[in-house]
């Protein structure tokens, strides 16, 4: 309960307000069946006056005036507390969803934990909503008109002793049937919103295979399974209601027959029975509230833990036990002792095996390498995107894990090999590096990744705006536009995964040049497919199957290393052919 009660605390004042004036509401609903019912008493004995009937009249008003303010008190507060406690709560998960690693994510997926933050926090707001409205105003009702009720007629009272707890074990059955089914149609709204992300995100793919129609039945299938598992909850849930009417209206049934026979026998009068048989719809209204509020609660529930498992959820990665918190990274020097990594922790095959590795800071070190080697999981333990499982990697002699992470990637720049951009304009995605960034610093780091060309022909320039993932733009634009991005965070260590595939030689000559020229004093780490990419690195990294094979300069890997050879030639023999290939086409035919 504490977990829940710091969402409840700040607005504790609207918790409490909003069922009390519920309380006003049912107050009069209990008392105007009993002022009718003297009004009845008094003309069916014939000593009803103007007088009397003006005076309960007024008071009826009052009521009813009081019930109105009450109520919509009531509603306004309860509003007001539970939208406020869910979007706290939305805020909480969201910020720990921030904090979780990788790992923490796949756990999960993407989809499940945009349910959880919409759909599940929302099922929780609802029922906190009917919860203050029906948590005084159910049991209130339910206990006022059980005592008028037998107050007025003890032995007609009988009835309830026989309806209620009959009543009570059909609605637990019903529920205790519908409850698991909601947490499995959540489920399946996890993998609804997992297809429909996947396709919107991945749109260009789809549509450049021509996949429509197979994305369609995918997410025909998911919605399929939605609606089956909906309809699985829903056919228990719908015995609900008929179950409860049934109930009532045979128990009106009973105090009308038994009623009315004490009636015709002068124990109780017409009027009384009146307000008695108002006050049976009243109580079992009252449990019908609290069987919607239970019906409500069950999926709530389901929906309440799917949050409480994010929100107790572990980051694999923190900086809680980090033994220099405040340090930044200063010259960039990094160090890879033994390190070993593997994604999945009870497998046997490791993706890093015993990596040893220095990069002088200010260095520029290439990594080529085979797919599959290793090379963007090497770098990515650098900025701690993962952990090592074995071994140590430092930063400047400081172990990485010493870090605080905000420091550690402060000081280190990624261009990813997976680039993305956000809907936004392209002057603030590039504000990313530095949002304090002036339009000049903006548009010398964009000069600087050869982006500045492109972005200035658009109408807009760099207020451009950009689609969800910089669908707009081509793939060598996005890359320059990440590269720009990096750039003006000014990093001690820039890392470029693969970042200039989509860029054409000589363009990526340019922004090599750039690194030269503006990051002399940073270590520049380059990740390629391409020797021409690397060739003229300070030191080059050859990597396969998680091994580093060889280490040294472009004409000494040439001259005494067969990966890196290998890669060379067959690299120089799809250019020749190429080369070969236009030659011949350009050439005239002869029969």
């Amino acid at each position: 309960m504490k977990k829940w009660y710091r969402y409840v605390k700040p607005y504790l004042a609207y918790f409490i307000i909003g069922p009390v004036c519920m309380l006003v509401e049912v107050a009069g609903e209990v008392i105007m069946p009993k002022m009718l019912s003297v009004v009845i008493n008094d003309a069916n004995a014939q000593q009803l006056t103007v007088a009397t009937s003006l005076t309960t009249m007024a008071l009826m008003i009052l009521t009813a005036v009081l019930m109105l303010l009450g109520g919509v008190g009531g509603a306004y507060f309860a509003s007001k507390a539970s939208v406020n406690f869910a979007a706290d709560l939305r805020a909480d998960v969201y910020s720990k969803v921030q904090k979780f690693s990788f790992a923490n994510i796949d756990k999960f997926s993407t989809g499940s934990l945009v349910t959880r933050l919409t759909n599940d926090v929302t099922q929780v707001q609802n029922f906190v909503n009917m919860l203050l409205r029906m948590a005084l105003r159910a049991p209130g009702m339910l206990i006022a008109a059980l005592i008028m009720a037998i107050a007025m007629q003890p032995t007609l009272s009988v009835v309830f002793a026989v309806s209620i707890p009959l009543m009570l074990i059909a609605v637990s059955f019903i529920i205790s049937k519908g409850f698991p089914r909601f947490s499995v149609m959540q489920r399946k709204v996890d993998a609804l919103n997992t297809s429909v992300q996947e396709n919107v995100t991945n749109v260009r793919v789809v549509k450049s295979f021509v996949r429509e129609e197979h994305e369609e039945q995918k997410f025909g299938v998911a919605n399929s399974d939605l609606k089956n598992s909906s309809m699985a909850a829903m056919r228990i849930m719908i015995f609900m209601q008929p179950v409860i009417t049934l109930f009532m209206n045979l128990t009106v049934l009973a105090v009308i027959w038994f009623g009315g026979s004490i009636s015709l026998s002068g124990g109780m009068q017409v009027g009384d029975l009146s307000a008695f048989v108002t006050y049976v719809t009243q109580i079992l209204s009252s449990l019908m509230m609290v069987t919607v509020l239970l019906m409500i609660s069950s999926r709530a529930m389901a929906s309440a833990r799917r949050i409480t498992e994010v929100l107790d959820e572990e980051p694999d990665l923190s900086d809680e036990h980090a033994a220099y918190p405040d340090l930044r990274v200063g010259r960039g020097e990094i160090e890879f002792r033994h390190v070993s990594f593997k994604y999945y922790k009870n497998s046997e095959g490791k993706v890093l095996d015993d990596i040893n590795l220095h990069i002088p800071a200010g260095a520029t070190v290439g990594i080529i390498g085979s797919t599959g080697s290793g090379k963007s999981t090497l770098v990515s333990l650098i900025s701690r995107l993962y952990d090592a499982d074995e071994g140590e990697v430092l930063v400047d002699g400081v172990n990485v894990k010493d870090y605080s992470l905000y420091h550690l990637r402060e000081g280190v720049g990624v261009v990813l090999q997976k680039n993305t951009l956000f809907s936004g304009t392209i002057a603030e995605n590039l504000r990313w590096g530095d949002e304090s960034a002036t339009d000049e610093e903006v548009r010398a780091a964009a000069v600087s990744a050869q982006a500045d060309k492109f972005v200035s022909s658009f109408t807009d320039g760099y207020d451009t705006m950009l689609d969800q993932g910089g669908t707009n733009v081509s793939g060598g634009q996005k890359q320059r536009l990440c590269i720009a991005r990096a750039l003006l965070k000014h990093p001690k260590v820039l890392i470029l995964d693969d970042s200039t595939s989509a860029v054409d030689t000589a363009t990526e000559a340019q922004i090599r040049k750039t690194f030269v020229n503006e990051l002399s004093d940073s270590t520049k780490i380059i990740i390629a497919q391409r020797i021409t990419s690397v060739k003229d690195a300070d030191e080059i990294v050859v990597m396969n199957e998680g091994r580093i094979t060889g280490v040294g300069t472009h004409s000494q890997l040439l001259a005494n290393n067969t990966e890196y050879q290998e890669i060379y030639y067959s690299q120089n023999d799809r250019e020749e052919g190429g080369a070969d290939g236009q030659d011949s086409a350009a050439a005239p035919q002869t029969i």
